[in-house]
Order: C-alpha cells, then structure tokens, then sequence
C-alpha cells in the first residue's frame, strides 16, 4: 500500500488530534470552577506511535486546539514535538518544525481528517486519511485508511509504514523481547 522507497525516505509522522488520535468527541465540563476537557485515546494506536519511535522516526502533534489532556498524551508517549494552536493554524508550526529538524516536507507523513489538516497534507510527501476522513481530504492523500479516528487508524498507518520500510518484524519483536524479562528492580 505504501511504496517502500517512499517509505524508508519518512524522518517524521505527524498527527492530528481530534478525528485522528481522538474520535473526534470531546468531553466539556466543570471542576470546582475549573475548564475541564476529557479525550478518548486509542492504546494501540499509542503502542503504535511507540513503534515509530523506536524505528528511528520522529513523531510530532500538531493540533488546532489547545488542550491539557493532549499535552498529557504527548508525554506519555514521548512525542518529539507538539503544536498547539488555538485558532487551527498548523502550517507555521509544521514549518517552524522541519526547519528546527532540517528536515524536507517531502521527507514527513501527515495523518489528518478534516478541512484544518489540508494544508499540511498538500505538501507533505505522504499525505493519509483516516477512514472517516471528509471527501475532499481522501482526495488529497495516497494513502486511506480503513480505521476511523481514534479507533484503530494510527496503529493501522504506523504498521503500514513500517512494514513497508521492513522495519515491522524488528519493531514489535525488540518490544516484546524487552517485555519478556523480569526487571532487577521486581526481582524478590
């Protein structure tokens, strides 16, 4: 599904949040007077973006909204970067990266779900789509996946991905082995 030459040439992910590592739905509400905003997230697809971490490649956030819980899911999955923009604006951000990371557009995959996420996927070498992506974004990428956001669709693509590259078997044996011994410090 994915060329496997274009494959091994992407040095960073980027997702989107909500409809991409979300379902979309957000949970608004009020603590003691405080702004309170809950996600639904996906643990295979964190296992998923833990793979591409451990194959080398860098994974980035960038979202059109700014939230605690996403800034909490960043770090528990040691992404690389995070954008957060409260007015939907992920161009300048992914730019700002890149540069950071000299790193070519065409060299970046982007997952993305809905009309904020065009922009992005229009100049990234691998543009994808999730499966309940909007018509018009499906149209821009080469990629569409069969998993809807937050169910499943990023661990789809990072197993594409990674297949792809030959990377797959490797990724997902290391962790296992690595999950196959007892840790001195459970040691009795």
């Amino acid at each position: 599904m994915i060329d496997p030459e274009l494959a091994k040439s992407i040095r960073l992910v980027g997702f989107d949040i909500d409809g991409v590592m979300t379902d979309g739905g957000v949970y608004l509400g009020d603590v003691d007077g405080q702004r309170v905003e809950l996600k639904r997230y996906d643990i295979q697809d964190g296992l998923g973006v833990g793979m591409l971490r451990r194959a080398g490649i860098r994974v980035a956030i960038l979202t059109g909204r700014v939230s605690e819980s996403v800034r909490l899911r960043a770090e528990e999955l040691n992404v690389d970067d995070l954008a957060q923009d409260p007015d939907g604006y992920k161009l300048g951000a992914f730019h700002q990266l890149i540069e950071k990371h000299d790193i070519d557009p065409r060299q970046c995959a982007f997952v993305g779900d809905d009309f904020p996420d065009l922009a992005l996927l229009r100049i990234v070498g691998l543009p994808v789509a999730v499966g309940n992506a909007v018509p018009e974004i499906v149209r821009v990428c080469r990629v569409h996946l069969n998993a809807p956001g937050g169910r499943g669709a990023v661990r789809e693509f990072c197993e594409l991905l990674l297949k792809a590259r030959g990377e797959w078997e490797s990724a997902w044996q290391s962790y296992v082995a690595e999950r196959s011994t007892i840790p001195q410090s459970t040691r009795t």
